[in-house]
């Protein structure tokens, strides 16, 4: 487990609100939430010496009463970047047998991983590879890359975590790669620049034509309020359902780490995404249920 020295360098983050509220929309059957993390317990899981934040014990018992809550019973675990490369929470995880909820997960790999490995973890329900651009403790581009190719003939996609404001070239980028891109937390740039950026614009243009999926996930990541209902993301969630609502997933982010404003409660991010919905059943079940589908192979 990391020392002081560690802790000081990646400073300690908030905890998940452990009461998620409820609310009065019932959820088709089958709801996916497609971006997940937990944490610990950190004598069987430690966290990796080189991070950028250091969460505190998110538990599979909590989690499951936030799927429990809102009636989710699939969700996708995404590799944390306080794990590295050491995928070992996930896949204890997806390796429970005889279970209510359906699992899936994406994972961080090094370009050193075997291909016996990888077929053990498409077994127990990997589907794709994070690459994470933002915090470190994930692995760089390059070696993103040279694993995308390794996963390409299992079906799997790439997921990332980058804000498309600030990488130059992003959308070639995408263009050239042998596996579908998955975006996060709906681009990760400020809310308030919106359709004016080129970034923004290339990341629609991707929808638009099929080469790239997004997440309506993260609003307090993009807002520039301190609390919800995080309004300004509105036109980021909009934006991205007008240029292709056939490839946009939901995730809650749970337990939300490394949140720069107060801690959210899961029932006003349900909220904001049955907002962005607009009472839309058909598309509020395409979302949940038929991208997920599809995207992960349910």
């Amino acid at each position: 487990m990391a020392d002081d020295d560690d802790l000081a360098k990646a400073p300690a983050c908030a905890a998940y609100d452990p009461s998620p509220r409820p609310i009065d929309v019932r959820l088709p059957e089958h709801a996916c939430d497609t971006h997940f993390h937990l944490f610990g317990p950190l004598d069987r899981y430690p966290y990796k010496a080189e991070r950028s934040y250091t969460p505190p014990e998110a538990p599979e018992a909590a989690y499951r009463h936030l799927l429990q809550t809102y009636g989710f019973d699939r969700a996708v675990f995404i590799q944390p970047s306080v794990y590295g490369t050491d995928n070992s929470r996930m896949l204890s995880l997806l390796s429970t047998e005889n279970d209510d909820v359906e699992w899936r997960g994406i994972a961080v790999l090094g370009d050193d991983v075997t291909d016996s490995a990888l077929e053990d973890m498409h077994e127990l329900g990997v589907r794709g590879i994070r690459l994470n651009l933002l915090y470190s403790g994930g692995t760089d581009l390059e070696t993103g890359l040279k694993v995308a190719e390794r996963v390409a003939p299992l079906g799997w996609h790439m997921q990332f975590l980058i804000d498309v404001s600030q990488f130059d070239g992003f959308a070639r980028l995408v263009e050239s790669l042998p596996v579908p891109s998955v975006i996060d937390h709906m681009g990760h740039m400020p809310a308030e620049k919106t359709a004016k950026n080129p970034g923004f614009r290339d990341f629609l243009a991707l929808l638009r034509e099929g080469q790239a999926w997004a997440k309506l996930s993260g609003a307090y990541r993009v807002t520039g309020r301190e609390r919800p209902p995080y309004t300004d993301a509105d036109a980021l969630a909009r934006a991205l359902i007008d240029a292709n609502p056939r490839r946009l997933v939901f995730g809650t982010d749970w337990p939300h780490p490394s949140v720069k404003i107060p801690m959210p409660n899961d029932g006003d991010l349900m909220t904001d995404f049955f907002r962005w919905m607009d009472n839309d059943a058909a598309l509020t079940e395409r979302v949940l249920v038929r991208n997920p589908a599809e995207l992960y192979g349910f």
